[in-house]
């Protein structure tokens, strides 16, 4: 639970390799001398986020493994990690794929890895992660989307889908835990420069992984359902969203 002055305690990441959930967690263990689980489909490759975590300052950083696509193991993860370490102040759920939109179009493989990654996985393990945390009663889970999900354009289509479709559920999921006192924030980030998007042209507003984990952090100490990173990329996307079809599909996205 929470100090006295509502710092947060405990942190549990799922994708423990991720750059933006590492930037959280070590601006929280700054904060706080935090203890952080890290989750990952190879646990050993987070013994250097783990060493930088408890340089900043956490008081204990362990790391398990977690596959987010092996559905039938994430209940047994969940009560597993929360009988172990108890309760969670802050979840961060940051795993995901980027996929590659030419060949998810052409193959239906590639297609169903990024939507069973981004989607189906996430959905998979948040249904026990909720559970656990509406019968603690308290704590703050955090889904990493995109603005992709906004409005689905033909450039990332595949990607954008699945961020839309886990926006939607988390959105009816905070709905669902309002009275519970667990708080649920949706985080937007546009363009972010981080391992997965090393290879690719920036996009315009494009903010570092730092930018986002101090927007999800202020998002969490004021309470916000949804924070977008950068705050402009709300109006770009509502630009977007409300363009007439016929004019959508003629843009360079």
């Amino acid at each position: 639970m929470k100090d006295a002055l509502g710092e947060v305690q405990s942190v549990l990441v799922l994708g423990g390799t991720s750059d933006i959930a590492l930037a959280t967690a070590r601006k929280v263990v700054a904060r706080r001398g935090a203890r952080v689980v890290l989750a990952a489909r190879k646990p050993e490759a987070c013994d250097a986020a783990a060493a930088e975590l408890r340089a900043a300052g956490a008081s204990e950083v362990d790391a398990v493994a977690f596959d987010g696509t092996d559905f039938a193991s994430h209940e047994s993860f969940v009560n597993t990690i929360f009988d172990r370490f108890g309760d969670f102040d802050l979840v961060l759920v940051s795993f995901g794929v980027l996929g590659d939109q030419d060949r998810a179009e052409q193959d239906p493989a590639a297609a169903l890895e990024i939507v069973q990654t981004n989607f189906t996985g996430t959905v998979s393990v948040t249904v026990p992660l909720a559970a656990r945390l509406r019968a603690q009663g308290h704590g703050t889970l955090v889904l990493l989307s995109s603005v992709a999900g906004e409005r689905v354009r033909r450039s990332n289509f595949v990607y954008g889908a699945s961020k839309a479709g886990i926006d939607g559920y988390y959105q009816g999921l905070a709905a669902s835990l309002a009275a519970s006192g667990v708080h649920v924030l949706i985080v937007r980030p546009g363009f972010v420069h981080t391992k997965m998007t090393k290879e690719m042209k920036a996009a315009p507003l494009s903010v570092s992984a730092d930018a986002v984990a101090d927007a999800i952090v202020r998002g969490i100490a004021r309470g916000r359902d949804i924070v977008w990173v950068p705050p402009a990329m709300r109006y770009v996307m509502a630009g977007l969203r409300h363009l007439p079809t016929a004019v959508f599909r003629r843009l360079p996205v």
